[in-house]
């Protein structure tokens, strides 16, 4: 990198053998002040969790400012001023329509698109709101979007009822027949942001690093020490945080092998790389995206929390029996109070993702969180009835979103009107996308 100028730019990044690190916002990089609303990007990200939710201990018993958070969001307590509840949002796609039996394929593959998936011959969807976004505004990042997971899933065969395991496993769709397929080692998606991008030698560099269990911040370290020289008191405590946190972020993906065994909680084989522990393994994919988006790698995420009818347990939290199976509960008080655990046990994770992004610094406009959407729920309502009206949705952020509410739309509102605004907010407006009729004016400031 070349840092022979007193003026530093915004996408000045530190580069070394086989990496290149971009930096966050520092003072030495900003824009004038009259500038600088315009030069900080809008960012979303969507969060897929499976199976529902037990709406009871969901939905907030007032409506509008200061309601009090029931159990399953209670975790939200910290950032409840950035969170927007929204009832009565509807996906009427992932209904059967004629099509019979499937729904918790359905709810992945509609969850971004609002498509009625095909169950028969070639796959066919629609295109995902994140893709609709990345393929317009994808251009000004390194990457247009990053596709994040936890579960491997599977792109063939039959997951449910006839419906391809394509449908289950992903909620990104770059066009009516393809998915966009999804990263679960967060050491290869550290190495993918982070990589200089070299197709002859990104491979070697990669295998060189880990040969060595060097940081990237080692490679880097002699433009970095250049930087340092160029920047303010306040700039140097600023880099030398950001840097902190990568090497904290490196160290948590290089321990030892053995740390990274198949949990007794999961009836599936975890891909080797990554962590044991299900909430370790979330937090470190929540970094990743707060790293793509503080180094403006990208402005565009999706993260299923776990593919379309998981059937995952949870004994960390006191829950041995799997998700989908109790998800048919029948009524049933005992298994009512086991799915609760686990649906705020996800809202906890999506509570450190908020507040990760809360407390990281975006230029002289606020914080990251100001400037970013991050949508969270399902397209399926109860797991015992399978249905798609009434569903569990969260949107949390800034981006002109008036928060720290529950609203309730209209009946059978369809979720992509939700998109439609969200698009709008993004700086990527459109005029439809899959059964959209409108945008939500509850949203409005």
């Amino acid at each position: 990198m070349s840092i022979q100028t007193s003026r530093l730019s915004r996408r000045t990044v530190l580069r070394g053998l086989g990496v290149s690190l971009a930096l966050p916002w520092m003072e030495s990089t900003a824009p004038k002040a009259a500038a600088a609303a315009a030069t900080t990007p809008n960012r979303m990200a969507f969060i897929f969790v499976p199976n529902g939710v037990h709406l009871p201990d969901w939905t907030p018993q007032l409506e509008g400012y200061g309601y009090d958070l029931p159990y399953i969001l209670s975790p939200l307590a910290p950032v409840q001023d950035d969170v927007l509840v929204i009832s009565g949002l509807t996906h009427d796609k992932g209904r059967a329509n004629g099509d019979g039996p499937g729904d918790h394929a359905r709810s992945a593959s509609v969850f971004l698109t609002g498509a009625q998936p095909r169950k028969e011959g070639d796959l066919r969807s629609g295109i995902s709101v994140d893709q609709v976004a990345a393929q317009a505004a994808g251009h000004a990042t390194r990457f247009p979007s990053i596709e994040l997971g936890i579960e491997p899933g599977r792109s063939a065969g039959n997951c449910d009822s006839g419906y391809s395991c394509a449908y289950s496993s992903n909620i990104a769709w770059s066009s009516e027949s393809t998915p966009v397929s999804k990263e679960i080692n967060p050491r290869l998606v550290f190495q993918r942001l982070f990589g200089d991008g070299t197709p002859v030698n990104a491979d070697q560099n990669a295998l060189r690093r880990e040969a060595l269990r060097q940081s990237v911040l080692d490679y880097v370290a002699e433009d970095a020490k250049r930087l340092q020289s160029k920047l303010g008191r306040n700039d140097q405590r600023k880099l030398d945080e950001y840097l902190d946190g990568v090497r904290d972020v490196e160290k948590r993906m290089q321990r030892k092998d053995d740390d990274f065994d198949v949990s007794e909680d999961v009836d599936y084989p975890v891909p080797e790389g990554t962590p044991k522990d299900y909430g370790e393994h979330i937090r470190l994919m929540c970094d990743m995206m707060v790293l793509a988006f503080q180094t403006d790698r990208t402005r565009i995420a999706t993260f299923m929390f776990a593919d379309a009818g998981s059937n995952r347990s949870y004994r960390h939290i006191g829950v041995g029996e799997g998700h989908h199976n109790l998800s048919h509960h029948g009524g049933d008080a005992n298994k009512h109070d086991k799915l609760r655990k686990i649906n705020q046990f996800h809202v906890a994770q999506l509570s450190y993702l908020l507040q990760k992004l809360k407390s990281t610094p975006d230029g002289q406009q606020g914080s990251l969180l100001d400037h970013t959407s991050v949508c969270y729920g399902s397209a399926i309502s109860d797991g015992d009835r399978h249905n798609n009206e009434n569903l569990p949705i969260l949107l949390a952020g800034g981006n002109q979103i008036d928060s720290g509410r529950h609203v309730r739309v209209a009946p059978e509102t369809p979720m992509c009107n939700l998109f439609m605004s969200m698009l709008d907010r993004f700086g990527t407006p459109v005029d439809f996308i899959g059964d959209s009729t409108g945008r939500i004016s509850e949203l409005q400031i």
